[in-house]
Order: structure tokens, then sequence, then C-alpha cells
């Protein structure tokens, strides 16, 4: 198996597999999925009653949502995931208890008018822990509403709940091996107006593949066509995979981790198989 990474940054990832099949690469996409732990906010516990500011107005513990639909809310949102330092909660040397090594705490005093964003979340330690994105609206406070509210994130993976996956899209797709029969073209431009992708460009008297990489295999050059000078036809040599994170951990960071579980995994399978021999 070959590969070529073509695009890498913070949160992105675009990574050309070739001599392989798809199920490899469904595997890669599946582990980070499902796979790669990420810490997320698991529990939110609510002040109820009156809060009072620095001038001694009164507000009401209350927003026009339920306290349901903020902490869903809350736990969509994309947490700083050390890997490295940070463990499971059920495998802690705190047992479960919770501690600086399995939890992240957080509040949030917010009073309205005003929109509550994720970058209201305070964290209760390193500020490094901060929300990624901190511009998530989450409720709308009207005049004399407020919220006073504490959060506890943990690690956990996508197996058990969504909130858990770094990854926010994902997805792979074979390749475009694009002709153009250049002897029968008229050059009228109608693959470039309809091209969503921008893959044909025209040089003097041709029509050319710009950029066949971007090619989605919709085929809507081959219906505009009328003179069928245009084959388009899925390169089953090369798989192209897609991804984006969340924030909470890097594009590479998430390939690497992904990698390493799956080695992991077909480590205990050998392991597994070589044991019932003879």
């Amino acid at each position: 198996m070959n590969t070529e990474i073509q695009e890498m940054t913070a949160n992105r990832g675009r990574i050309v597999f070739s001599e392989t099949d798809a199920s490899i690469v469904n595997a890669i996409r599946r582990t980070m999925i499902a796979d790669v732990p990420k810490m997320a906010i698991e529990s939110v516990e609510y002040h109820m009653g009156a809060i009072m500011d620095d001038q001694g107005k009164e507000y009401e513990s209350v927003s026009p949502l339920f306290d349901e639909m903020i902490a869903h809310r809350l736990g969509m949102l994309p947490i700083p995931t050390d890997l490295d330092v940070l463990v499971p909660r059920e495998k802690c040397s705190c047992e479960g208890e919770g501690c600086p090594n399995c939890t992240i705490m957080y509040s949030i005093n917010k009073k309205g008018p005003c929109t509550v964003y994720s970058g209201d979340l305070e964290p209760l330690g390193d500020a490094k822990l901060r929300i990624k994105d901190d511009l998530v609206p989450i409720v709308k406070l009207k005049d004399g509403q407020a919220i006073l509210a504490y959060a506890t994130a943990q690690l956990s993976t996508g197996r058990e709940h969504a909130k858990y996956s770094p990854v926010c899209g994902i997805g792979y797709r074979y390749s475009a091996n694009i002709r153009i029969d250049s002897a029968r073209c008229d050059l009228d431009e109608a693959c470039i107006e309809v091209c969503p992708k921008d893959v044909f460009v025209r040089e003097g008297k041709k029509i050319v593949i710009k950029h066949p990489e971007r090619c989605n295999l919709c085929m809507a050059c081959v219906e505009r066509c009328e003179l069928d000078c245009i084959t388009v036809e899925e390169d089953r040599s090369r798989i192209i995979l897609k991804y984006e994170t969340d924030g909470a951990i890097g594009a590479k960071d998430l390939v690497i981790r992904s990698l390493k579980i799956l080695e992991e995994k077909f480590d205990g399978f050998r392991e597994m198989i070589s044991s019932l021999e003879g």
C-alpha cells in the first residue's frame, strides 16, 4: 500500500491510498469515528434559585430552553483532548472519583440579556483547556434570566456516544480516470460550465483536464457533452480519504492514533490465532 498526503492542516486531512482496496481505507475510517477517544461533557449541574450580580440585581436561574437541551448542546462542544495525559475515568487511579487525569471541569456564569457562547465556559484549571471553537451559540438569555452551571468532561469513544467521536465529517471515494477525445470535441465549453469542481479549463484551442483530483464522479460533464467525447471512470487503484475533526484532536494526531489502534487490534488477533496452533 502506498499513501500520498495531499492536505494536512490543523483540522482537515486528505490522503490518497493506492495499491490497496476499499476495505482497508474503510477500516481506518471506522476507527477514526468509533475507536479514537475524545473528551466530551458528560454531566452538567445547574444552580437553582435566585442569582445576584455585583450590584445586587436579582436574576432568575432560568432560560428559554430546558436544562436537558442546554446540557445536550454543551455535550457536543469540542473539548481539547491530550491523549498523552488523559485516561478513561474507569481506568484512572482515582477509581472513577474524578481527577485531573480523567476529568475536566468547566463553569459557566452568564446573565441576560445576552447570547451564551461556548467561549463563556471557563475551565477550572489550565487556560489551555478552553473550548476550541468559542463562538458556538448555546442559548439566548432575556433580561432577568441567568445561567450558572458546572460541567464535567470525561474521555470515551464514539462507540458509546457520537459526542465522543473526534471527526465531524469523513468519507472516501475512488479517484477518477478522465479522458477527452480532442478530435471530436467542438470546444463549446459545456463541460466547463456544468462541472461543480472546476476540473476542466480551456487552454487555447483545447479543453484540458486541469484538476482531475477534484472530480467526485458526478458525471455531469458526461451527461452534458452531446458529442460523447468525455469518458469518466472510477480508478479503483486510487482511493481518496477526506476527513475533518471538530478541533478537539488535530487531523495529523487523529490518523496516527487510528493506525496505532488498528495495529494493536491486529496484534491481538495474531496472538489469539497463534495460541490455537498445535
